[in-house]
This record gives C-alpha cells, structure tokens and sequence, in this order.
C-alpha cells in the first residue's frame, strides 16, 4: 500500500525544487537580462511586417514548447490583435518524411531551408543544448541570415556556442525543471512583446 506521507512529501519537494529553480534563474541577473533580450529580438523581427517570422522547434516536450510557443502568437495571448507570422515544426508527415529521406538530424533543418528567410528568427527548445537536429537547424538558419536564440539548460551544450542569443536555465539538472521555467520564459517573453506592440491590450 501506498504511504500517504511519502506521496505527500514527494509531492511537497516537487513544488519545492520548481520554486528553487526558478528563484534561481530570478536571482541571476543575466538570465533576467537574457528575457529582455530575447524579447527585444523577436519584437525586432515582427517589428519588420509581413516579411518577419518566428520559427521554433525541439525534440519531445521541447517541441510541445515550440508548439506553444507559436500558437500564442498566432492566436492570441492576453486579447484579440492581429494575428503574428510564426511557425513550429511539429508536422509528423514532414517529420517522418525528411527523417526517411536524409536522416533523424536534418528534420528541423530542411524545414529552415524550405521556410526561412533573411530576417527570420529561429527559436530552439533544448534541456541539453547538445541535440545535433537543433544543431543542424541553427546551421540553416545562419546560412540563410537569419537570427538564432535558445532556451537550453544543464551549461548551455553546444547550441549556446552556436546561437545569436542564449538563456540557460540555472540550478536545475532535470529535464522536468527546466522546461517549466524554459514555459515561463515563453509566456513572459510574449508578455512583454505584446505590451510594446499591441499597448491597448494591457
């Protein structure tokens, strides 16, 4: 039989290592720095008219990120606006066709090449930072020139050497840990896009 108290203290610890997590990622003025940052990056792109997109992509929960991601600003976030150029690379038929055709690690970046343009911003979703599609991605993305930036944790891997912008979620080493604050980053993020462009909303 289950013991109550342990799922209680389970349960307790977990809320407690979210709350820690992201204290931590508050407390580091660089990771505060790097919201603003990003945000100012995307405001940059949209900022450009029919001719800026975002694009997002990652692997697991980190594609359900980039998916949420994008239908925020396609839909809406706090009100009714205009409706904001973005795209995720979530389409299991394009999926599983490149991953036949080129390979598992060309998946994200035959959608760049197909979709991208000068200008774009491509954002990458990894708790490692090291998955080599994501890496491939930001590699199409450059060649292309547009503007790269990550949510990464565990130090960042090797996508944080690679992009134009970087935010690693400090103190966490669990994939858990740090996609919830990689989300918070996401809804902030939009937040604060949004009230620039769209101040009657707020």
């Amino acid at each position: 039989m289950t013991n109550p108290d342990s799922t209680n203290n389970a349960v307790r610890a977990a809320f407690d290592g979210a709350r820690a997590t992201l204290d931590a990622f508050i407390a580091d003025s660089d990771c505060m720095d790097g919201v603003v940052a990003l945000a100012d990056m995307i405001e940059a792109c949209l900022g450009q008219g029919p001719g800026g997109r975002l694009h997002a992509c990652g692997n697991g929960g980190s594609m359900c990120d980039a998916m949420h991601f994008v239908e925020e600003w396609t839909g809406r976030f706090r009100g009714d606006r205009a409706a904001l150029s973005a795209l995720s690379m979530g389409d299991p038929s394009q999926l599983t066709c490149i991953a036949n055709d080129f390979g598992f690690d060309e998946i994200f970046a035959r959608q760049v090449e197909a979709n991208g343009r000068a200008g774009d911003l491509l954002l990458v979703i990894s708790t490692s930072g090291n998955s080599a599609n994501l890496v491939r991605a930001v590699e199409a993305a450059k060649e292309r020139g547009m503007k790269t930036a990550a949510l990464l944790g565990k130090g960042g891997g090797e996508l944080l050497g690679l992009v134009d912008h970087g935010i690693v979620v400090p103190l966490a080493t669990t994939s858990d840990r740090i996609q919830e604050v990689h989300i918070k980053i996401i809804h902030t993020v939009i937040e604060a896009v949004e009230r620039r462009l769209f101040p009657e909303n707020y």
